[in-house]
C-alpha cells in the first residue's frame, strides 16, 4: 500500500522523475517536493550552450515550474524550500523558508539533495569575477558578466579551471563568444577520464581552436590575477571554475544514514537507504560500477532519472526495475570532435589489476569511397575470455553512435564474436558494411585466437631494444616521421622480400606497424606463414605517434 504522505527532497533529474513516477503510480497521495534553491526542474546539461548563444533564452532551459508540475502532475512543489534536518524518529524534517521555520511530516521521503562544487584550495574564490556552472543563477551570472565584457572589450581573457566535461563545454562557449581561453588541469591531460592517447586529439583540437592549455598545473590565485603553481600569471576578466563535484549528502550524514565512498548515501537495489522509510537518487548517492565489486559515484542525469524513478516504484509497491551496475557512458563535444566513453577507461582496469587487452582501430564513420567520411579513433578493452569491459572513441562524426552500441554491449556482457556478429544499419551515408563496432569485434577475435599476435605502443622502448621494428607504410608515409632504425618494407613488397626480412631480424622477433593497423596485420600474416615471428603494432602509426612524439624520425616540428 502507498504511503499517504511522500516528501521529496530536490528536484531536477532524481527527485522530479520520482515525484512525477510517483503520482503516475498513485493518484491519491499527497507529494510534496521540497527544493532549496529557486528552480525545481530545469536542463542543467544545457548551461553552457547559453553561454554559448546556441540556447537564445536562459528560460528555454526550465523545463517545469511549480505551477506547471501543479497543473500537471498535481504536486506540491515548494521552491526556495531547504530542508535543515531530518528526525527519523519522528518523521518528520524541519524546514526553512522564506515564511520561516516549519516542521513537515513525511510517512514516505526521497533524498535527492544532488551534488556540490568541489572548492579546491584557491584564493580569491568570493571575487566578483568568479563564477561556477552548475545552476541557473549560476548561468546568469556568467552571461551577464559577458555581455558586459564583450560590450566593451574586443577580446576579453578568459580562464577555465578543471578540463572535465564541464570546463571543456565552457572552453567551446566562450570561444565561440570571442574570448581568449587559458584552460588549467591539475592532471597531465585535459578530460581526464580518457584514455591519454585519445585525450591527446582532443587537445589538438582544443590548440587549434586557440585555446591555451596549462597542463599537469594548479591555479594557486583567481584573483586579482590567475596565478599557476608553475609561476605563470594570467591578467583575465572572467574565472570559471568547474574541478568536479561531490556528494551533497550533509543532512543524510546528520540524520545518521549509511554513507559509503566519497561520503555519497548507500541505497539498496530498490534505492532505499539505511532507514526502512527513506530513499535516495541521483548524484548523492553510491552506485555499483559495471565490471568490478568497487563502488563509486557517478553524477549523470541518465542515471539520476531512473534511479528516482525506481525509488518511486519501491515507494509504490509497484514492479522495480532490476538496478544494473553503471557504465559511466557519457559523449562531449569539442569543437569539430566529439569524446565519447563507456565502461571501464584502461586507467581503472590497471588500477583495479584486470586483466585485459586493447584493441585499437581508426575506421571512417562511414565508407571511404563517399566524400566526407572521417576518422573515428576507437579503443576498446577486452577481457581474457573476450568479453568487452570497456570502450572509448574521438572523431568528427559517428562517435555518440558507436559509444551507444557499445554501451549496450558491455550491459549485456557481448563479446568479440558478439561484437562481429552485430547486424547494424548500414546505407553509404551512415556506416559500412563492415561497421566500426564489428571491425573491433574482428580485431578482437584475432588477438584471441593469435592470428594476429600484437604490441602495444607503450612496449616502444622494450620493442627498439629487442626485437626488429618493420614499417609496412609507403616511402612517403616513412618520410613524414618513423621509428628510428625501422626496415621499410612497404606491405606489397613483404611477400618478395623475406629473405631480407629473415636476415634483418638475425633471429628476433619483428614488430609490425604500419598507418593504422590492417596493412601491418596483412604482413604479420605474411611473416608467420613464413615462420618468422611476427606481431602487429595496436593502433598503428597514428596510435603511436600520438602517444609517443619524442621518438619519431625526423622529429615533429
Amino acid at each position: 500500500m502507498s504511503p499517504r504522505r511522500l516528501v521529496v527532497v530536490g528536484g531536477v533529474a532524481g527527485g522530479m522523475s520520482a515525484a512525477a513516477r510517483a503520482r503516475r503510480l498513485d493518484e491519491s497521495m499527497e507529494i510534496i517536493v521540497l527544493e532549496a534553491g529557486h528552480h525545481v526542474s530545469f536542463a542543467g546539461c544545457g548551461l553552457p550552450y547559453h553561454v554559448a548563444g546556441e540556447v537564445a533564452s536562459a528560460d528555454m532551459l526550465l523545463l517545469h515550474d511549480a505551477e506547471s508540475l501543479a497543473e500537471d502532475f498535481a504536486i506540491d512543489v515548494r521552491v526556495d524550500h531547504e530542508v535543515t534536518a531530518i528526525d527519523r524518529q519522528a518523521r518528520t524534517l524541519t524546514v526553512r523558508s522564506p515564511q520561516g521555520v516549519e516542521t513537515l511530516g513525511y510517512d514516505a521521503l526521497v533524498l535527492a539533495p544532488g551534488a556540490v562544487s568541489v572548492e579546491p584550495p584557491i584564493e580569491g574564490l568570493d571575487a566578483p569575477k568568479v563564477h561556477r556552472l552548475r545552476t541557473m543563477p549560476d548561468v546568469e551570472g556568467v552571461t551577464t558578466q559577458l555581455d558586459a565584457l564583450l560590450a566593451v572589450e574586443d577580446s576579453p581573457v578568459a580562464v577555465v579551471v578543471g578540463a572535465g566535461f564541464i570546463g571543456l563545454e565552457a572552453v567551446e562557449a566562450l570561444v565561440r563568444r570571442g574570448v581568449e581561453v587559458h584552460l588549467v588541469e591539475l592532471a597531465p591531460q585535459v578530460l581526464p577520464p580518457l584514455d591519454a592517447e585519445l585525450a591527446v586529439r582532443v587537445a589538438t583540437e582544443l590548440r587549434a581552436e586557440g585555446v591555451t592549455l596549462h597542463l599537469g598545473v594548479s591555479a594557486t590565485s583567481v584573483a586579482p590575477q590567475v596565478v599557476l603553481s608553475d609561476g605563470t600569471t594570467i591578467d583575465a576578466d572572467l574565472v570559471l571554475v568547474n574541478v568536479g563535484v561531490r556528494p551533497n549528502s550533509a543532512l543524510a550524514a546528520d540524520a545518521g544514514l549509511e554513507l559509503g565512498v566519497n561520503g555519497a548515501i548507500v541505497v539498496d537495489a530498490d534505492q532505499r537507504t539505511s532507514d526502512p522509510h527513506i530513499w535516495a537518487a541521483g548524484d548523492a548517492i553510491q552506485v555499483r560500477l559495471q565490471g568490478t565489486d568497487t563502488p563509486g559515484v557517478v553524477p549523470l542525469a541518465g542515471p539520476a532519472a531512473r534511479q528516482g524513478r525506481r525509488a518511486a516504484d519501491s515507494i509504490c509497491g509497484h514492479r522495480t526495475t532490476p538496478q544494473a551496475p553503471l557504465l559511466g557512458t557519457a559523449v562531449v563535444r569539442v569543437f569539430g570532435l566529439t569524446a565519447g566513453i563507456t565502461g571501464l577507461s584502461q586507467r581503472q582496469l590497471r588500477q583495479m589489476g584486470i586483466a585485459h587487452e586493447v584493441v585499437r582501430v581508426h575506421p571512417g564513420n562511414h565508407v571511404g569511397w563517399l566524400p566526407g567520411s572521417q576518422i573515428i579513433h576507437l579503443v576498446a578493452s577486452f577481457a581474457p575470455d573476450g568479453t568487452l569491459l570497456g570502450a572509448q572513441a574521438v572523431g568528427a562524426a559517428g562517435v555518440d553512435k558507436r559509444i551507444d552500441v557499445l554501451a549496450t554491449a558491455v550491459r549485456a556482457g557481448m563479446r568479440a564474436d558478439d561484437l562481429a556478429e552485430l547486424e547494424l544499419a548500414y546505407a553509404p551515408p551512415y556506416g559500412a558494411p563492415k561497421d566500426p563496432v564489428n571491425m573491433l569485434g574482428f580485431v578482437a577475435q584475432n588477438v584471441a585466437d593469435q592470428t594476429m599476435p600484437q604490441w602495444q605502443p607503450d612496449e616502444i622502448d622494450q620493442v627498439m631494444a629487442d626485437e626488429l621494428v618493420l614499417d609496412t607504410r609507403t616511402q612517403r608515409e616513412y618520410d613524414l616521421g618513423h621509428v628510428p632504425g625501422a626496415l621499410l618494407v612497404p606491405n606489397t613488397q613483404v611477400r618478395d622480400r623475406l629473405e631480407e626480412i629473415r636476415e634483418a631480424a638475425a633471429g628476433r622477433r619483428v614488430a609490425v606497424y604500419c598507418a593504422g593497423g590492417f596493412r601491418a596485420y596483412l604482413s604479420t600474416r605474411i611473416l608467420l606463414a613464413a615462420g618468422i615471428d611476427a606481431r602487429n603494432l595496436s593502433g598503428g602509426w597514428m596510435t603511436l605517434s600520438t602517444v609517443r612524439p619524442d621518438i619519431q624520425e625526423p622529429a615533429p616540428l
